[in-house]
């Protein structure tokens, strides 16, 4: 199967022929394909189940996390013992797509792994690994666990999301009337479409949908904005406070201390001015 000017293998509904790429860091597509945490995995499975019965004109971009989230074993004493077991997928396909990206000032190399629409009924699915004799060691841990404990790998794994994931669709020759990003994880797609499109912000925001599941403060995750800086060579990185001198997307203070130093993906993306959704209590 050749993956050059792909197109969805299935006849598309009229009513919806709008092209989408949806970004997202995990997907509770089925249970063997063990590469979710919750509820935003399931939320994002379903997105695609959905989009497969309906016919829509849809791709999905995540990542083929090696040892999914975590494995739970018990303790002879039976307290809970976490263990991360090596996943094996026979049913994905080799595209043969591989590309470096720029992460933490170092080349990685990026492979991409399909799920055929056939296999569990859903929308197309490209998965990023890392997980490459190409790449060093620690380039190759990005995709080894899901939300990673360790914060520069966690960073990695959201510029892995973001900007490899915008870059695979441009290596697919896809070209989307929109990318959906499902929570903030993918913020530096973004960027990277911002310099695909001449940094016309305006090309930008009409391309770009968000859904935000947690509103509250708390539930959106902060970091150093000075690593981030150092994640890509995208205006002194994607999470910088001068990645676009006319979209204020300055560093916000601690709220307890009011020191300034880190940057909010998910106020980001509300400041790119994009379209906004997010989940409800109906929904819920």
């Amino acid at each position: 199967m050749s993956f050059k000017n792909f197109k969805v293998p299935y006849n598309v509904d009229e009513r919806y022929s709008k092209k989408v790429a949806y970004f997202s860091m995990e997907f509770a597509v089925h249970q063997p394909l063990k590469i979710y945490s919750g509820g935003l995995g399931f939320l994002a499975g379903s997105h695609l189940r959905s989009a497969y019965e309906l016919r829509q004109n849809m791709i999905s971009i995540g990542i083929l996390w090696k040892y999914g989230y975590y494995d739970q074993a018990r303790n002879q004493d039976q307290t809970l013992q976490v263990t991360w077991m090596e996943k094996q997928y026979s049913f994905l396909e080799d595209t043969g797509i591989k590309f470096q990206i720029i992460i933490h000032e170092h080349p990685v190399w990026v492979k991409a792994w399909y799920l055929n629409p056939d296999t569990f009924k859903s929308a197309p699915l490209f998965l990023l690994s890392t997980d490459l004799p190409e790449n060093d060691y620690v380039s190759q841990t990005i995709t080894h666990r899901l939300y990673d404990a360790n914060v520069a790998t966690k960073v990695a794994q959201f510029i892995l999301l973001g900007v490899g994931g915008a870059k695979l669709v441009d290596e697919l020759g896809f070209s989307p009337d929109l990318y959906h990003l499902n929570e903030a994880h993918g913020i530096s797609a973004s960027f990277y479409l911002y310099q695909k499109y001449n940094k016309n912000i305006e090309e930008v925001r009409k391309r770009l949908v968000f859904t935000t599941h947690t509103p509250e403060e708390a539930g959106n995750e902060k970091h150093d904005i000075y690593l981030c800086n150092n994640s890509t060579e995208l205006f002194q990185g994607p999470c910088g406070a001068n990645t676009v001198a006319y979209v204020p997307l300055s560093p916000l203070p601690t709220p307890r201390t009011g020191a300034t130093g880190q940057t909010n993906n998910s106020t980001k993306k509300w400041r790119m001015g994009m379209i906004t959704g997010g989940m409800t209590e109906k929904n819920i």
